[in-house]
């Protein structure tokens, strides 16, 4: 039995918190603006890599139900819709309420069915056993550990048994800890993130990197990836 095989499930029609102790960025459509320009001059479009390789390591697939955590402005989940199709369907959380309102927007224009919702990871608002897939992109070093571990005993409960989740976050180098702040309240050890997964009762847990440009001001020269999957039983 896991470690969060106590986690108590809150009653039929209980409100969840939308309030969460984590870093949350909240800018709206200036969000999207600072990801292109970031992405554009520093990483040199390699986020929509690290997009593309979420989805592949998730083998997200037609007609799966599929949940982004801290899912922004709605980028990821709107690259996933597609290959879901008209059998599945994508739903996004996050805290920001004008990065929600953002992602409705930006799906509504693109005539997606992408259900975007303000929520927290470490309450989500969802029954047990509801998702095939949970991704989660560059939004774990904004938890500290303690949060780590209250959202990853939630993802595992709303998973479907055999259920995926992949997590992509910046690495930060062991070798600079003094970096640690930029990452955020929890930093960016992947492998530190991989055991707060296994710990959670994950198993099939892997570990992958992608390349990243170096930019001024910052040593973070790889993203890291870290896939699982929920027990069938």
């Amino acid at each position: 039995m896991h470690s969060f095989a106590g986690h108590q499930h809150r009653k039929s029609g209980e409100a969840s918190p939308k309030i969460t102790r984590g870093l949350v960025l909240d800018t709206g459509w200036r969000y999207d603006l600072m990801e292109w320009f970031f992405d554009t001059f520093f990483l040199r479009g390699k986020l929509q890599e690290l997009r593309q390789r979420t989805a592949d390591l998730a083998h997200v697939q037609s007609g799966d139900k599929v949940l982004d955590v801290g899912c922004g402005t709605g980028t990821l989940a709107m690259f996933v819709a597609p290959r879901v199709g008209a059998a599945g369907r994508v739903f996004g959380i996050d805290p920001g309420t004008q990065q929600i309102a953002c992602a409705r927007s930006k799906a509504a224009r693109r005539d997606l069915p992408i259900e975007f919702q303000v929520g927290v990871i470490e309450h989500l608002d969802f029954p047990d056993r509801t998702f095939d897939v949970v991704l989660s992109t560059i939004m774990m070093h904004h938890l500290s550990d303690t949060l780590k571990r209250q959202g990853l005993a939630e993802i595992f409960r709303v998973l479907n048994p055999g259920g995926r989740l992949v997590i992509a976050d910046f690495n930060r180098p062991e070798e600079q800890p003094a970096q640690s702040k930029r990452f955020g309240p929890g930093g960016s050890r992947m492998e530190n993130l991989e055991a707060l997964v296994k710990e959670a009762g994950f198993i099939q847990v892997e570990m992958d990197e992608m390349q990243l440009p170096r930019f001024p001001g910052h040593s973070a020269g790889f993203a890291g990836f870290v896939s699982a999957k929920k027990p069938t039983s």
